[in-house]
């Protein structure tokens, strides 16, 4: 069952991880359309705001719907990113980011 979780979760956390960052910086990129910034900013307010479609103050339910639908709105704004954009951004980040743990 561990390994079950592990082969299905941990890769969409990673992916989860790479489409939040890729997220961030198009929210300031001028060539990303307005209405992808105004819905990348509604996740945001979505996630911390207490007005869930499931309030969070009831145990686990409440945190579910957040686990669940955040991460499927990043995904499906990422989706809608024009390809130049994403391209650029998907560049940026590989240079950036690439995984391994470095010591000051």
């Amino acid at each position: 069952m561990f390994k079950l979780l592990t082969s299905r979760f941990i890769p969409r956390i990673m992916l989860f991880r790479k489409e939040a960052l890729l997220l961030w910086k198009t929210l300031f990129a001028p060539e990303t359309p307005l209405h992808l910034k105004a819905a990348t900013l509604f996740v945001a307010f979505y996630l911390v705001n207490p007005i869930d479609i499931i309030p969070d103050f009831i145990p686990l339910a409440g945190w579910m719907d957040d686990l669940i639908l955040v991460p499927l709105m990043v995904s499906w704004i990422v989706s809608r990113l024009p390809v130049p954009v994403r391209a650029d951004m998907r560049e940026r980040n590989d240079q950036t980011i690439n995984g391994r743990a470095r010591r000051l």
